[in-house]
């Protein structure tokens, strides 16, 4: 762990965004930076596992709250909409964590080769971090400083992660994403589709269909895994993204709202203020004091 962290801090410090996150030239990976405690995020994640290596950090899914720091990880399995807030964090000592979203058709590929069954375990949970996962990322992380290397070993070392993660003490909670026949794997055809077609009109018949199911085991399963009824999964998707428009993009309320399929500004203000807290004018203008 100590020597994953100054890599992770040089990529961070370099090329964090505003809100702190930096992208790394492998799929999935990405690296996060922040200096002071701060507001509440709401997102609806997709899976993954986050690494932290410096500070503290708060989720929170329904009402179960998880609390984690240096040397753990944070483990997400399903598409689960969570509350986050970064709470042990200064500019002397920073909150820096790395995170890896999983890839499901590795990890199918993976549980094949390894003969793994599946598991049924809570969609987020948080564990010591596994020190051959950690190891593979100080690995992936240093060829930051080889690109020749990147197309050659990245994706191996990417493939690595996921065994291990499959393989080591996580991998009780993710190998579900990785069994064909699981419920999560059929939900997770369902909620591909709602993230790319988010902004249109979708049937539950359809996503039931896609996913296999009746339209009552659909609604069932699809609560058990992501906590919300795919309606609600949907609305909370296009909030998200009006979110990111006007405050990254600079997007008119009126046009954000539009842009993500609703068709009443009013609904829009009322659904975004019962989701975060605050009408959007008001996230806006204190968006642009702060920047």
């Amino acid at each position: 762990m100590p020597s994953l962290l100054p890599l992770v801090r040089r990529h961070a410090d370099a090329h964090a965004d505003r809100f702190g996150l930096a992208p790394t030239p492998f799929r999935g990976l990405g690296v996060m930076r922040q200096l002071s405690p701060g507001e509440l995020q709401v997102a609806v994640q997709k899976p993954l596992v986050a690494i932290c290596l410096q500070g503290r950090k708060r989720v929170t899914m329904g009402t179960t709250r998880f609390d984690y720091g240096a040397g753990e990880a944070l483990v997400i399995t399903a598409d689960v909409p969570t509350v986050s807030e970064i709470i042990e964090a200064s500019p002397a000592a920073p909150y820096y964590a790395l995170a890896l979203e999983l890839d499901p058709a590795l990890l199918r590929e993976l549980a094949v080769e390894a003969d793994l069954g599946a598991s049924d375990r809570a969609p987020v949970r948080i564990e010591p971090a596994d020190p051959d996962v950690t190891d593979a990322a100080w690995r992936l992380m240093r060829l930051l400083d080889r690109p020749t290397a990147q197309p050659v070993l990245g994706e191996a070392l990417l493939r690595e992660m996921h065994y291990w993660l499959l393989t080591g003490r996580h991998g009780a909670a993710i190998r579900a994403l990785g069994a064909v026949d699981s419920h999560a794997h059929s939900i997770a055809r369902a909620v591909a589709l709602i993230r790319q077609e988010y902004a249109n009109t979708l049937r539950v018949t359809d996503l039931a269909k896609l996913a296999g199911m009746s339209e009552s085991s659909f609604h069932q399963h699809f609560r058990a895994i992501t906590t919300l009824s795919p309606l609600q999964f949907q609305k909370q998707l296009r909030l998200i993204e009006a979110r990111r428009r006007m405050l990254a993009q600079g997007a008119a309320i009126g046009h954000a709202a539009h842009a993500v399929g609703y068709e009443s500004v009013p609904q829009f203000t009322r659904d975004y203020a019962r989701l975060f807290g605050s009408p959007p004018g008001r996230d806006m203008r204190e968006a642009r004091i702060s920047a």
